[in-house]
């Protein structure tokens, strides 16, 4: 072992959502224990913090997607990307760890030593493009699923002779401006459910260009409940029970697509017909698959609804053969 290297007992690896809320916890239960926060970019909130597409906003409700310690209060459930990006810096100042990050310290390699019962975390600093090594007894995994460098970009045959402009909303430029362009969404995702109808509004016309449909859930943005049982609550008990509460309908929800998928497709096409119309939901919103055999998405107060109904937005359900 390298004595001269810098030692921690618990290396955090990612200041998102996550990142911050581990360190909480941490720093509740286990005092005695120091640890360092590695963090690639120049900033904290992770996905909230990089995402900044037009619309960008939770497809969870914030009474579970948030932390168990810290309320959520704002009125929308359904948050969007600046509240939760604000939510994630509130709670850090709140618990004084914002020094215990390191910005810019891209994690590129961890080893494990069984003589040392310890890790070996080696950084790269994207500021400096040194090289920096520090020592460990426990790793907490809190960078994600996806690329922060690099999106999945398909490779679309003629591409390259297409004059318009080609964006991947991961990368969104900050000074884009869309209104009166024609615009195909490509997917039908949760990020291509958030920027239809955030789009709609200011282009000529929009289209969400899908090679298969997707269950969509249309929910409010404000939580009656929640917002009820606060009014007559303390703001720890209202959260507490509104959190239980939606956890307990979700694993409800759940439970019932795997012992009764028919029932619940029927339950969930039925509300889309009856905002779209049968036509519609026939050609574009009814999946291959059963419910829950791929993530359903949210989408708050029928918005998504309302951009088709205006004729503003288009579905289109098919594959590309070239640009």
């Amino acid at each position: 072992v390298d004595m001269n290297m810098e030692y921690v007992d618990v290396v955090i690896v990612g200041a998102g959502l996550s990142g911050i809320g581990a360190a909480c916890h941490l720093q509740r239960e286990c005092p005695e224990r120091s640890y360092a926060i590695l963090e690639g970019r120049a900033a904290m909130g992770g996905t909230w913090d990089l995402f900044r597409y037009p619309g960008i906003r939770s497809d969870s409700d914030m009474h579970t997607l948030g932390y168990n310690f810290k309320p959520w209060r704002a009125e929308k459930a359904i948050a969007d990307g600046p509240a939760i990006r604000e939510y994630i810096h509130e709670t850090a100042r709140e618990h004084n760890i914002e020094d215990k990050i390191r910005y810019h310290h891209r994690v590129t390699d961890i080893a494990w030593s069984t003589a040392d019962s310890s890790w070996t975390v080696t950084v790269t600093r994207t500021d400096s493009g040194e090289t920096q090594k520090l020592r460990c007894n426990f790793v907490l995994m809190c960078a994600g699923y996806y690329s922060y460098q690099q999106a999945h970009s398909p490779d679309f045959p003629g591409q390259e002779n297409y004059r318009g402009t080609i964006i991947h909303p991961q990368f969104w430029p900050e000074d884009l401006d869309y209104s009166g362009k024609r615009v195909v969404v490509i997917g039908s995702g949760a990020t291509a459910m958030t920027l239809v109808p955030s789009m709609a509004e200011t282009v000529e016309s929009i289209t969400m260009l899908q090679r298969s449909p997707t269950y969509v859930v249309s929910r409010p943005s404000r939580d009656w409940f929640a917002n009820t049982m606060r009014a007559i609550l303390p703001d720890t008990w209202a959260y507490a029970i509104t959190r239980w509460r939606n956890t307990f309908l979700q694993q409800w929800v759940y439970h019932r697509t795997r012992t009764a998928p028919d029932k619940v497709r029927k339950l969930l096409l039925k509300r889309v017909r009856k905002a779209l119309g049968k036509e519609m939901v026939e050609a574009h919103f009814t999946p291959r698959y059963n419910p829950w055999d791929q993530r359903l998405c949210l989408i708050p107060d029928d918005d998504l609804y309302d951009a088709i109904n205006s004729g503003k937005a288009s579905v289109v359900t098919d594959e590309i053969d070239y640009f």
